[in-house]
């Protein structure tokens, strides 16, 4: 009997499922089919003009070779300045690693701190990679569900009744993907002093932080204590904030020794992100940040439009996200109801319906970890939300 191929931990990987609802609606647009994708987490705004100018000048001056595993020194300074500016925490040069993105600097986090039999606890609904990323250093991913009724924040009695002495790190994401669930301050204090005491350690996942509405504030719990500091690591990327997805600059912040082992590893895995990307994301991080909030008051009104307009629909109930780009309703109330001889049962068959007989692509709330629920991105035009929710409404009105 032939050994097999892959490795163990590799086949127990499971797909991305943003990646493959994309990939399906993508396949149906080649066959000539209309779809309108709210799957897929992605600015619809183009980089704004002075980054690129940014990158050009880099590119035209011969900025093409390889560069510092860590990241240029400039790239690393414009990232201890904004976090001292924006998020009131001091960090040295030598606390940054500048990665391939965040989901880079995540694995590598991950990777660094952890063990086999170690477990990471994790609230849900949770961002697709974290468990696959966890599983990959031998280590297990351990969740346990938020509630709506809290607006998807986790309480510090929830934590307590998951920890085990077995637990290495705790995840934070906020806001959050899929719920755009915002922490507050005396509820992230509680949690980190509670998991500091036993030894555990804060990645805080902080891509959407530029993301926040009606007043709402984003704290990174690095700057809640030295002790917070001690014992967190943030993860954060341009992407999202300026539209910089295609880009892939992410960056870490934490105590020197993991950063270190997280640079080593990167030397060996990838070397340097992208030269010309690192010059244009230093112009992000230091030059006007005007365009991000155009986009955001845009998202603003995206997010009421597609949350009033859901919330219209029978059998579908969504509450206001507090940040992000996604809404998250639940459509149990779809549940029971037949189209073409298929009863739809779950989440995953609301959002086969959605694509099959609206055309429209959704993540469904399973991928998160949550069922029940599916996700919808707001980061589109106001015509395609329009035309995508007028779609659904129509065909759900056609169940039987």
């Amino acid at each position: 009997m032939a050994k097999s191929m892959i490795s163990k931990s590799v086949a127990g990987i499971s797909p991305s499922a943003t990646e493959s609802t994309s990939f399906l609606a993508n396949q149906m647009k080649r066959q000539g089919i209309d779809i309108i994708s709210f799957a897929q987490g992605e600015p619809d705004f183009d980089t704004p003009d002075h980054i690129k100018k940014a990158a050009i000048k880099a590119l035209e001056e011969g900025f093409t070779k390889y560069t510092d595993v860590p990241g240029i020194p400039e790239l690393r300074k414009a990232v201890v300045d904004k976090l001292r500016r924006e998020n009131g925490v001091q960090y040295e040069d030598s606390q940054i690693l500048i990665a391939n993105g965040g989901k880079q600097a995540l694995y590598e986090v991950f990777r660094t701190i952890c063990e086999e039999e170690d477990e990471v606890l994790i609230p849900t609904p949770c961002y697709v990679s974290y468990a696959e990323q966890i599983k990959l250093t031998g280590a297990k991913p351990l969740f346990f569900e938020t509630k709506e009724e809290n607006n998807f924040r986790p309480t510090l009695e929830e934590v307590q009744e998951s920890y085990n002495p077995k637990v290495k790190a705790f995840i934070i994401n906020s806001p959050n993907n899929p719920t755009g669930s915002v922490f507050k301050e005396d509820q992230l204090k509680k949690i980190a002093t509670f998991l500091i005491n036993r030894g555990v350690y804060l990645i805080t996942d902080e891509v959407y932080e530029h993301l926040i509405y009606e007043g709402r504030k984003h704290i990174s719990v690095a700057s809640l204590g030295e002790k917070e500091k001690e014992m967190s690591i943030t993860v954060n990327s341009v992407s999202k904030t300026y539209a910089m997805t295609g880009w892939r600059v992410g960056y870490a912040a934490g105590p020197k020794d993991i950063i270190q082992g997280m640079i080593n590893l990167q030397g060996h895995a990838t070397g340097n992100i992208n030269s010309i990307a690192q010059k244009a994301t230093v112009e992000a991080l230091n030059g006007t940040q005007e365009p991000v909030q155009k986009m955001l008051q845009e998202y603003a009104r995206r997010r009421k439009y597609m949350v009033e307009k859901l919330n219209q629909i029978k059998g579908i109930h969504c509450q206001f996200p507090d940040g992000a780009f996604y809404a998250f309703p639940n459509v149990s109330g779809l549940y029971g109801k037949k189209y073409d001889e298929n009863v739809i049962d779950d989440d995953l068959s609301v959002a086969r319906f959605f694509l099959e007989k609206a055309h429209v692509a959704v993540v469904p709330g399973i991928a998160f970890n949550y069922p029940d629920y599916v996700r919808f991105v707001f980061a589109k035009s106001m015509d395609e939300i329009n035309e995508g929710l007028n779609r659904i409404e129509k065909e759900i009105e056609l169940l039987y």
